[in-house]
């Protein structure tokens, strides 16, 4: 079983409005309205990729009984701590003739300490039963900076994997937990290693440091693919993996379909470079579709042929 964390679920609504200009009236010509945040993205990938998966985290009010309630339409296996809050809804609109995403994102609910601790407790329960356990996202209200760090750390006392895909101080302190896999955008990781990348020497060196930082593989997704840092046979090796970008209806949610992908291969226990390949080629294919998370397994495995994955031997190599 594959357990997706999501503390700061929501209904995201996106809009598709063409040539979307700010302070005029415009008009969707598609819209559609689904259970979001990245843990919750993840597992509607990895179900539609045949993995069994569980999606938990917090789930309040009205609109969380609308994110329990679509999941269950979906038939994502969900099992959500009750708070007495209001979950949030994000508003994205996309531009169709320029590909740009406007998005809107509300700050989430407040969680109290004993809906805090029921939450931990729930989440340590069904990892008895797992073998991968993944942290994405934002933090709502009230949830101190540490909580990743925490989770993971009593997660690997059960012996399961733990991912954590997150930004600013939550990822910062994650990576004092010793996650397994740590999966940032090339954004999130350059505020985690504290400068921007010039070039892909700089990209290359990012996903070392992220394994001197405390995680034991790094996986960092780029445009057109990824940098990583993964194990073989307990050494680490670094890769490149890249596909030619595709013409997307939209890029939301790439990322997570991606880290779906790898963590799918990966629980079939398909070999490391395998895995990042059919990351990268599951992160290509959702481009294709309007909605976080969902994609076309079939597609996804014929654009593997697409996917170039080079060894790098050191990270002064020549790379591009």
């Amino acid at each position: 079983m594959i357990i997706t964390v999501t503390l700061n679920a929501a209904m995201d609504k996106t809009l598709e409005v063409p040539s979307f200009t700010p302070g005029r009236r415009h008009r969707t010509v598609d819209q559609t309205t689904m259970p979001g945040g990245k843990g919750v993205n993840i597992a509607r990938a990895l179900k539609r990729l045949g993995q069994p998966v569980i999606a938990t985290g917090f789930a309040g009010g009205p609109t969380g009984s609308r994110i329990v309630e679509a999941l269950d339409h979906e038939s994502v296996l969900n099992d959500f701590v009750r708070i007495a809050d209001e979950s949030r809804t994000n508003t994205a609109v996309l531009d169709p003739t320029n590909g740009q995403q406007t998005e809107i994102n509300e700050r989430g609910p407040s969680v109290s300490g004993v809906e805090l601790e029921t939450f931990r407790e729930k989440l340590l329960y069904l990892a008895q039963g797992a073998s991968i356990c993944v942290f994405a996202g934002s933090l709502p209200r009230g949830v101190e900076s540490d909580i990743y760090f925490t989770l993971i750390r009593d997660v690997k006392r059960l012996g399961v994997m733990t991912v954590i895909d997150s930004d600013g101080d939550p990822l910062r302190m994650a990576m004092r937990a010793e996650p397994d896999l740590v999966s940032p955008n090339e954004l999130e990781a350059e505020e985690l290693v504290g400068h921007e990348f010039n070039d892909s020497g700089d990209r290359a060196l990012a996903v070392v440091e992220m394994t001197r930082q405390g995680a034991r593989e790094a996986v960092m997704t780029v445009p057109d693919g990824c940098y990583a840092r993964v194990l073989e046979g307990g050494s680490p090796v670094l890769y490149r993996v890249r596909i030619q970008e595709q013409e997307a209806r939209s890029a939301v949610g790439s990322g997570d379909a991606f880290l779906a992908g790898y963590i799918a291969a990966r629980y079939s226990e398909r070999e490391p470079e395998e895995c990042l390949r059919f990351g990268v080629a599951c992160g290509a294919e959702s481009t294709q579709h309007f909605g976080a998370g969902i994609l076309d397994p079939a597609r996804a495995e014929r654009l593997l042929v697409e996917v170039g994955c080079e060894r790098l031997s050191d990270v002064g190599a020549e790379i591009g």
